[in-house]
């Protein structure tokens, strides 16, 4: 960039590099990791201002659809074991949970996470981002009446048909098993 005789310059320009910026030769594209280096991708500007662009300005907890609710309008309600079961999701998979906090909820003070401390399910992330993950929960917690228990190991499943007596993990051992039975009769059916 040149400099007129007579005009001063006037703060630092947008293409400028400044010091210790690693800049491409004309024509090429920085990598990735120059990019980051040069302070692409940060969430704040040089002038220490939060960047508010494009998904930035959006909170995504706002776009989920609301919880669904019993034909009475209450929550749906976890017993205790659900309730324990849903605690330590949260703290393995929830994104919005940092020990025991909500950062969603987070204004300056620490916000418990409500999800965590409440028998209803009453957070639109974990209902429609971390409950789906166990599926054999979420059904527990909403399909109550569809449910069926393993004839081999007594666990909860949803069945895929109203036939099904095997949870998932059964099914594939029994059904193993069952054909090796059948092939061994016909074997010793042919041999006789």
């Amino acid at each position: 960039m040149t400099v007129r005789k007579g005009i001063p310059r006037q703060g630092k320009q947008r293409n400028e590099p400044t010091s210790g910026q690693i800049v491409p030769k004309s024509g090429e594209r920085a990598s990735a990791g120059t990019r980051r280096r040069n302070g692409a991708g940060s969430l704040f500007e040089e002038n220490g201002n939060r960047k508010t662009e494009g998904r930035m300005r959006n909170n995504p907890y706002k776009d989920l659809p609301p919880l669904e609710r019993k034909p009475d309008g209450s929550l749906y309600r976890m017993n205790p074991a659900q309730r324990k079961q849903a605690n330590a999701l949260i703290r393995r998979e929830c994104c919005n949970c940092e020990n025991g906090d909500c950062i969603t909820l987070d204004d300056g003070d620490a916000h418990a996470c409500p999800q965590m401390i409440s028998f209803s399910v009453c957070c639109k992330w974990f209902r429609w981002a971390i409950l789906p993950l166990a599926g054999t929960l979420e059904a527990e917690i909403y399909r109550g009446r569809d449910l069926k228990r393993c004839a081999v190991c007594g666990g909860v499943f949803v069945p895929k048909s109203n036939r099904g007596k095997y949870c998932p993990g059964c099914a594939a051992r029994v059904h193993r098993r069952q054909k090796t039975e059948s092939e061994r009769k016909r074997r010793s059916s042919v041999d006789s």
